[in-house]
């Protein structure tokens, strides 16, 4: 099993800096002592609070590539802390990452809160894409009664006949751009998110919003 390990304080004192350490030592023990293979282990000093963490990135990136199988850490504090651990939890199930940890010597064990919390997450996520969904049929349903030929907004569509659309959140891109993010960073903000999409796919699916957006305000 090839993992990550990843370890985080949240300040730059001596005897945080000497828990960081400890934490990889402890770490690469536990991989040696369950035969798995260490691909990277990942060290930062960061508030648990944060998302916006290197570090972070760094290991959603390796598990979306399918590049590692597992995660290592002490324990659920070091990967986040309220809400980020809570989304970083999420995410990594989404990703079906098994998380392991010293504390448990063995397979992390969310607790019943957290448990219910995540249940409630996805049940929300499911809601929100599902709604998403009618939003866009009923835009594009408009949009066709106004003479609008979608096959004309799709370029190269010759290229690739059948296939399957992606599927990422579109407010998120929405968000983003008006943070004056690019496509390239959004499109690169996603895929850390576990979304494998292209600038390109971001850039088209925008112009489709927008514009379905303005044909909706319209009607």
């Amino acid at each position: 099993m090839r993992v990550i390990l990843y370890c985080r304080v949240s300040t730059e004192k001596e005897a945080q800096v000497s828990s960081l350490k400890r934490q990889q030592s402890e770490l690469r023990q536990m991989a040696d002592a369950h035969n798995m293979q260490v691909v990277d282990c990942i060290a930062e000093q960061a508030s648990g609070y944060s998302i916006e963490r290197d570090g972070i990135f760094r290991l959603l990136d390796y598990f979306t590539n399918e590049e590692a199988d597992a995660l290592l850490i002490q324990d659920e504090t070091r990967l986040g802390r309220g809400n980020t651990k809570i989304a970083l939890f999420h995410q990594l199930n989404k990703l079906n990452i098994p998380i392991y940890s010293l504390t448990h010597d063995g397979k992390l064990d969310f607790s019943e809160s957290d448990s219910m919390v995540l249940q409630i997450v996805g049940i929300v996520e499911e809601y929100q894409r599902k709604l998403h969904n009618m939003k866009i049929r009923r835009g594009m349903k408009k949009a066709v009664e106004n003479g609008f030929d979608p096959s004309k907004n799709l370029s190269n569509q010759h290229l690739a006949p059948g296939r399957e659309r992606i599927d990422f959140p579109i407010e998120e891109v929405v968000r983003l751009r008006n943070n004056k993010l690019t496509f390239n960073e959004i499109a690169a903000t996603l895929r850390g998110l576990g979304y494998d999409v292209s600038k390109a796919t971001v850039h088209r699916r925008y112009k489709e919003h927008v514009s379905l957006e303005n044909l909706d305000t319209k009607g």
